[in-house]
């Protein structure tokens, strides 16, 4: 029998995925994990009304998703005041990050990002050839004049930006974002994730403008509206961009469940409303738990915080693997020196109990190794 070849560029990628998934931890740990706060998930939760539009739609599962997403989409354009042909639907932004790559991604095309940005990115990009090239963070920000520079210097296509920053959890002001907009070369494409916008200060995000040619953004109903599981995000962008999903993007991806769901969500302004004072407090309590154990923190305009393990990256490291021998799950960046902290989800009392009671533990034995 024949062998299967893969192309040329696939045999060049490592078999690799951004994340390892809280359950692939748990199989090899043999048990559930008391406090879940590794994936930046909303543990406070979708909307009731989610649920139940959700629970009632489930006997109709048999039939495919709306392949225009039609009634969600108009809701979206509706709640930003834009015409719905600026606005594509898909798989959430990971699915959308694709499809945007697979649209405009050449082998060797140049893209730049931040180095240790959001990885997700990165994976896609690579992954249909694409050139990446990386500036560093700035003070745990990242760089926006850096990342105008290396735009110029090659030319790049694409330029990826979070604000609020994963995985950091800073953030810029409106009016520094929209310079940096501004001011990148024509001829590339800003790539805005905006998937924490819902739960950062006012004056973060700038205002939507989404004819301008060279800006696409992304919006996300896996944080703010605790929807992660279902996957669902949003693009906001030029409509000739937008009506190019349609040449690639998978029609069904989006279920009909998770379509009903979040038109639900999205109109439950008072849970939205709950889970961002929730979020709020929840930080509070984290930062008061890490200066309890003299560490420092991040400030964070999303809903996780990071933790300066005030070493460097093997100990903060160290400090991971002991909380997930405690059956906490959490993350942290790869990358120096953003590697010193460790990356704490906003979480129910549960939770972040648990997590208070592993901190001690994790550092006392990170400290004796």
């Amino acid at each position: 029998m024949s062998k299967i070849t893969l192309t040329a560029l696939a045999q060049t990628l490592p078999s690799t995925v951004p994340f390892v998934g809280p359950e692939t931890q748990e199989r090899t740990l043999g048990e559930k994990f008391k406090a879940r706060l590794g994936a930046n998930e909303s543990l406070f939760g979708p909307s009731p009304k989610a649920i139940l539009a959700m629970e009632q739609a489930a006997a109709d599962i048999w039939q495919y998703g709306d392949p225009e997403n039609y009634d969600l989409r108009n809701a979206l354009a509706q709640h930003h005041g834009i015409d719905p042909a600026h606005i594509i639907i898909g798989e959430g932004i990971d699915g959308l990050l694709s499809y945007l790559v697979r649209l405009l991604v050449d082998p060797g095309t140049p893209i730049v990002t931040s180095h240790g940005a959001y990885p997700t990115f990165n994976f896609h990009a690579v992954g249909y050839g694409g050139i990446l090239h990386t500036v560093p963070y700035k003070n745990d920000h990242e760089d926006p004049q850096a990342l105008i520079t290396k735009v110029s210097e090659v030319g790049a296509k694409l330029v990826y930006f979070a604000n609020p920053d994963n995985p950091m959890g800073t953030w810029h002001t409106a009016n520094t974002v929209q310079g940096l907009m501004d001011n990148i070369p024509h001829e590339a494409l800003r790539v805005l994730d905006e998937a924490y916008v819902e739960m950062a200060p006012k004056g973060t995000a700038p205002p939507l403008n989404p004819e301008t040619e060279n800006v696409i953004r992304m919006r996300t109903f896996s944080k703010a509206y605790g929807m992660a599981g279902a996957r669902v995000g949003y693009a906001i962008g030029p409509k000739e961009l937008i009506k190019s999903f349609d040449k690639v993007r998978n029609h069904f991806g989006v279920s009909r469940i998770s379509q009903i769901g979040a038109l639900a969500a999205l109109a439950d302004l008072e849970h939205l409303a709950n889970v961002q004072k929730q979020v709020s407090d929840s930080r509070n309590r984290l930062h008061q738990i890490a200066h309890e154990n003299d560490l420092s923190t991040l400030p964070s305009a999303a809903n996780f915080i990071s933790i300066d393990c005030g070493k460097d990256g093997n100990f903060a490291r160290k400090v991971l693997e002991n909380l997930v021998a405690n059956s906490v799950f959490i993350r942290m960046s790869t990358i120096a020196p953003m590697d010193r902290c460790i990356r704490v989800s906003c979480g129910d009392t549960e939770a972040i109990h648990a997590f208070e009671k592993a901190l001690p533990i994790a550092l006392q034995a990170a400290a004796s190794s």
